[in-house]
């Protein structure tokens, strides 16, 4: 039987590059388009070397009608704004589409308008969009046909937190979360903010005091376990890595808790997940345990003389933060192993 058929849009950028390399690895789909908008080329290789003796497809212009005959299913890696024209069009042609853009993630028009400064391209299409985490959602990304993956920020930032809130062990009031992202997260478009010179000997706040878009996303889903969605206080930090999120989130718990009690929690929620790992007590995340890799990895602390609950989570922004999280949706909408192509361990030093 012939195996499913997969596009990448955005193929050269730090999240396109990730699938590809993701994907010709999968044993369940074989790649057969690429498409950017810039750095066309006969072969992947020119522009990524990396895939030397890999891959040979050439980085074509996006063209609609052409990408529905040659796949299946279209990973649409580009920034937002300008994959909901791309994303609208494949749809339309019957392709199962994963969007890697924040252009689906918010459920609310007047919320995206609000934060991206602009009205919604294709309205029409957030109704049927499925938020993709799937640890949160993963019966509805099953058969899905518009995926709307999560960004990297909000994936660090509310898996920790889920359990506890869902288990009524932490007040929804007052969350404080601090986020540490590698610049990586900024794309491969050249800037100052990610110039080496700038980022390699320090750390930087950026948009902080509700400012960063992320925002309301983290809010959006963390009420997808709670009566209404809370209101958090978050601050994302550039840090001197090319790849990685810690993500602590403080919390008020709503009894005394060990912080056994909130790995048991943690664990009994993410029972079965081929990405989640629970640390035990005591263990703190780092971001080198999870670097190249779809994993997860949380811990938690209490902190009794403040009446707080520590919680922490550990990822590689460019893999369970986008391109690895994609194709663990990718998995589900095509009813295949959810964990297909994804259990690798991290690199390792």
């Amino acid at each position: 039987m012939a195996l499913p058929r997969v596009a990448i849009v955005g193929a050269t950028g730090y999240t396109g590059a990730e699938l590809l390399r993701i994907l010709l690895q999968h044993p369940g789909v074989e790649v057969t388009a690429l498409a950017a908008r810039e750095k066309l080329a006969p072969r992947v290789s020119a522009v990524l070397p990396s895939f030397t003796g890999l891959c040979d497809l050439p980085i074509e212009a996006f063209d609609a009608d052409a990408l529905a005959a040659k796949a299946d299913v279209a990973f649409c890696a580009l920034p937002h704004g300008a994959s909901v024209a791309c994303v609208s069009a494949l749809h339309a042609r019957g392709m199962k589409v994963l969007d890697l853009s924040a252009d689906f993630r918010l459920r609310s028009v007047d919320l995206y308008q609000q934060w991206y400064g602009a009205a919604h391209a294709a309205p029409e299409l957030l109704a049927q969009a499925v938020y993709g985490l799937p640890e949160l959602h993963r019966e509805k990304i099953r058969g899905a046909t518009l995926v709307a993956v999560p960004g990297c920020y909000p994936t660090a930032s509310t898996l920790p937190l889920l359990p506890l809130l869902a288990a009524g062990l932490v007040r929804p009031e007052g969350i404080i979360i601090h986020a540490l992202s590698g610049v990586s997260g900024g794309g491969r478009t050249p800037a100052a903010a990610y110039h080496f010179p700038e980022t390699s000997e320090g750390a930087r706040l950026y948009k902080v005091a509700g400012t960063h878009r992320h925002t309301p996303e983290i809010e959006q889903v963390l009420g997808d376990v709670l009566p209404a969605a809370p209101t958090v206080t978050f601050t994302p930090t550039l840090a001197p890595m090319t790849r990685g999120i810690l993500s602590t989130q403080y919390a008020t718990p709503t009894r005394e808790l060990r912080a056994v009690d909130l790995v048991e929690a943690a664990r009994a929620y993410y029972a079965g997940s081929p990405s989640v790992a629970v640390l035990d007590a005591g263990v703190l995340p780092d971001t080198l345990w999870v670097r190249g890799s779809n994993r997860a990895m949380l811990g938690y602390a209490v902190d009794a003389r403040a009446n707080r609950v520590v919680a922490m989570g550990v990822i590689d922004n460019l893999v369970k933060g986008a391109s690895g999280q994609a194709v663990q949706c990718m998995n589900l909408a095509l009813g295949l192993d959810e964990g297909a192509g994804l259990r690798g361990s991290a690199v390792f030093p």
